[in-house]
């Protein structure tokens, strides 16, 4: 098997040529670049297996280079080098498709270790994830007492993890990318737990799941007799997570009066209970949510801009399960044991046959679909070993579950599919996608 074919692209002459040396000696093709143009030229000319860019470069900046990387045939993986204190330029670089990003000045064996697993996975992601998997090895990322852990080690996981990390400590505030299901909660709890803020509460408001009527009240309070039935003042969710941390998940779903009322906390850091006009501080880092293209929004003027760029400071996306594979044998094992211990039921074992079927699996409803899919099966078959045969038997049973709670939450939403969706914690493509896929166009009003 032939040597993989590296592009390093950095202006810097020592550094250019350390890494070149470096990287030669580990057995690896390296070819080189002193600024952009040359780079993108490079990548029209020759077929590379990785490419690590620095981000400041003459004749054009890193992103292009990274574009150019995305638009390859087939894409090439990029890694991304920042100095220190550019985190914002990785994020960017990390939403434009880099695979990861290194800190300069750039530590050997963490290039050699970064490197050698995106060479790794890309030769062949599923043969490691089997063998992984077959150790019965689980990474757990831990933020703090009480938080749930975040598990894999998948390096899109890992890339994402150590943004968290970097932004935790401040104030600023984050907004979380990802479909439904990818762990958005988590990670805000996983910010909470790192943040200065952790001694203070966590309090979390689904915006998706909240009549249009009533978000205004319950994310900011009411005064005594604001409106019929007010009989005292109630405190919103700003107001209780005073000293703490506040998720916004689904912001893509608030009404766009509502949406005003967002940014000036932002900008002001003040708001206003429902039936007063005294102004009240709100004292919260705020985080928010969600699995909806809010820059398309912008476009269609379904989201503000104003608010939509004091939002996107720090984006941070969460990789859907289907582009991790090789961490659903681990993640899997980790969901059964919890599982099992929910229940009181002795914990069963997931077979290396079994976490090779769910790791062929696409998941659009992410860990969610995973840990249901998983009840279901432990629930089924306790204390025993969990294999092929077992899981098939689980599936079965949960697509012919899957289509009454559809029913249920579409009966409930009165039809409306962005609400049942929210009703049960998918996203709305994937409310369409199951919708036409369980036959139910038109539920509850036209068909029985």
């Amino acid at each position: 098997m032939s040597a993989a074919r590296l592009l390093v692209v950095e202006d810097r002459d020592s550094l250019r040529r350390m890494l070149e040396r470096a990287l030669g000696g580990e057995g690896y093709r390296v070819d080189t670049a002193a600024d952009g143009g040359a780079a993108v030229a490079s990548l029209e000319a020759a077929r590379y297996d990785l490419v690590l860019t620095d981000l400041k470069l003459p004749g054009g900046s890193g992103l292009e280079v990274v574009r150019a990387c995305r638009a390859a045939a087939p894409p090439v993986p990029v890694v991304v080098m920042t100095a220190y204190g550019t985190v914002g330029a990785a994020v960017e670089a990390m939403k434009l498709g880099a695979a990861d990003f290194l800190e300069k000045p750039v530590e050997l064996d963490d290039l050699f270790a970064l490197v050698g697993g995106l060479l790794g996975e890309a030769a062949g992601a599923a043969a490691g994830a089997l063998a992984e998997s077959a150790q019965g090895a689980v990474t757990e990322f831990v933020a703090g007492p009480g938080c749930p852990p975040i598990v894999g080690s998948h390096r899109r996981l890992l890339a994402a993890l150590r943004l968290l990390r970097r932004v935790a400590p401040t104030e600023t505030t984050v907004l979380l990318l990802g479909e439904s299901g990818t762990g958005k909660e988590l990670f805000a709890r996983a910010l909470h737990a790192l943040s200065a803020r952790q001694a203070g509460p966590f309090v979390a408001i689904n915006c998706a799941a909240i009549p249009e009527s009533l978000i205004e009240n319950e994310l900011f309070g009411h005064e005594r007799g604001a409106f019929t039935g007010a009989h005292r003042r109630e405190p919103g969710r700003f107001e209780r997570a005073r000293g703490g941390t506040l998720l916004l998940d689904e912001i893509g779903e608030l009404p766009l009066p509502v949406q005003g009322k967002i940014l000036r906390v932002l900008e002001e850091r003040t708001y206003e209970r429902v039936g007063s006009s005294e102004p009240q501080r709100a004292d919260v880092r705020l985080v928010a949510a969600t699995n909806r293209d809010l820059e398309a929004m912008v476009a269609a003027g379904e989201f503000r801009s104003d608010l939509y760029f004091r939002l996107s400071v720090f984006p941070l996306e969460l990789p859907p399960l289907r582009d991790r594979p090789s961490d659903v044998p681990q993640l899997a094992r980790h969901l059964v044991a919890r599982l099992a211990e929910r229940h009181g039921l002795a914990p069963p074992e997931l077979s290396a046959a079994a976490g090779e079927l769910l790791a062929a699996q696409s998941w659009p409803g992410n860990v969610r679909q995973l840990g249901n899919l998983l009840e279901r099966a432990a629930i089924l078959h306790p204390g025993g070993r969990l294999g092929v045969a077992e899981l098939k038997q689980a599936m079965v049973g949960a697509e012919q579950g899957e289509r009454q709670e559809i029913e249920e939450a579409l009966e409930s939403a009165g039809g409306d599919k962005r609400r049942a969706a929210a009703l049960l914690g998918m996203s709305y493509r994937t409310m369409l996608r199951k919708v036409r896929q369980h036959d139910l166009e038109g539920f509850p009003h036209y068909r029985r």
